[in-house]
């Protein structure tokens, strides 16, 4: 994308999950992408006549842009995990400042409670030949060694308390959203109770499995100021990433966010005092504590402190992940999605009884892969 975004050339103007989302066994990861497709259009006020650029990630554009009978002239299939979907608003506000689409779609869908099939990599990738057969098993094996690094430095006690703060927190927002998966309260009693999944992680240190799917539109100012819903604008955005297998990770505590945070605000021409709500991807309690210190919103082994007394809450003075989260409102595999919706909602007045009040600005970052890739977007409103 262009080193500075221009302001308010391009607007998220639809935002929608699939019809179902959480546990869905009679629905494919196809399905998801056309239902969340078609309600974002619908939320936009478009159809589907209206698409001219598509992006996706997981599948490829190809498969999906037929499957809802598309026929792009801007195509993406960037896929870097979780955070594609934070990355390809980028990818869409700089084909369409180049003229080579005007309503871009994102999609995402995946069974990925549901799904029968389960893929596996390719064995001849460096992660299978030098990690697996030494125990790296799966996101909470590689995420768990990087949060014993955290505490390693920072101190056991105050970082397990700090992340059950996060857990606690998230979890009461998911209470006012009608959506979440989890429905029932959470005391941290109940965290430090829960059974151990990957030490230093309890279960509830960990991201749902759901089904689900989620879209967003993404269009020219021109074209956003004549449509039936408040335009929230891209104002910045950076992506980058800075390894695959989690053995090359320059630093376990401190993650890629480090650069795309400033830079993204820095494009916004934006300070984090300018931040009214946080959507920061929480595959598990560990990911939020280093991506606050990494994106600047504290000093690095300061989170614990500062997500403490439930900051960040509903009431707290921080507001962080007022969806619920990957934690206990959805997570079907690549989250990122997620927090694009949440965040247009809040900007928008969307969200019933867990609206913020009127925010006008969100700062939205995704991570994928382990602790491997971050987009991180800037977006506000009139």
């Amino acid at each position: 994308m262009p080193r500075a975004a221009k302001k308010k050339s391009v607007a998220i103007v639809g935002v929608a999950e699939s019809d179902q989302i959480g546990k869905v066994e009679n629905k494919s990861s196809l399905q998801h992408h056309a239902e969340a497709a078609y309600n974002a259009l619908e939320d936009a006020g478009l159809s589907i006549k209206d698409v001219d650029g598509f992006l996706t990630a997981g599948y490829s554009s190809m498969v999906v842009a037929e499957y809802l009978g598309i026929t792009p002239g801007y195509t993406d299939s960037t896929a870097v995990g979780g955070s594609s979907f934070i990355i390809h608003i980028a990818h869409a506000m700089a084909a369409i400042q180049a003229g080579y689409c005007e309503v871009a779609l994102v999609t995402h869908g995946e069974a990925g409670r549901s799904r029968r099939d389960r893929p596996s990599a390719d064995p001849a990738e460096p992660g299978q030949q030098f990690e697996v057969p030494y125990g790296f098993l799966g996101a909470p094996i590689g995420y768990s060694l990087a949060a014993r690094r955290y505490m390693h430095e920072y101190g056991e006690d105050r970082v397990r308390q700090g992340m059950a703060e996060v857990a606690v927190a998230t979890r009461k927002w998911a209470l006012k959203n009608p959506k979440a998966y989890m429905k029932d309260p959470m005391t941290f009693d109940d965290y430090h109770n829960s059974r151990w999944v990957s030490w230093p992680f309890h279960l509830l240190d960990c991201c749902l499995v759901t089904d689900a799917g989620g879209a967003y539109v993404v269009t020219s100012a021109e074209r956003a100021r004549d449509l039936k819903k408040k335009p929230v604008w891209v104002q910045g955005a950076a992506e980058a990433h800075d390894h695959a297998i989690l053995s090359q990770m320059p630093d376990l505590t401190f993650p890629i966010s480090r650069e795309t945070g400033k830079k993204a605000l820095a494009r916004a021409g934006m300070t984090h005092k300018d931040i009214d709500l946080a959507m920061i991807y929480d595959s598990f309690t560990y990911t939020v504590l280093a991506s606050l210190e990494a994106l600047g919103f504290c000093g690095r082994g300061e989170a614990p402190d500062f997500v403490a007394n439930q900051r960040t809450a509903p009431g707290g003075s921080f507001a962080l992940n007022t969806s619920g989260g990957g934690l206990s409102y959805t997570h079907s595999g690549m989250y990122g999605m997620f927090l694009v919706l949440e965040a247009v909602r809040q900007l928008r007045g969307e969200c019933g009884e867990r609206q913020l009040g009127s925010p006008k600005v969100a700062l939205i970052n995704g991570t994928g892969g382990y602790l491997s890739s971050t987009g991180t977007v800037v977006v506000a409103v009139d």
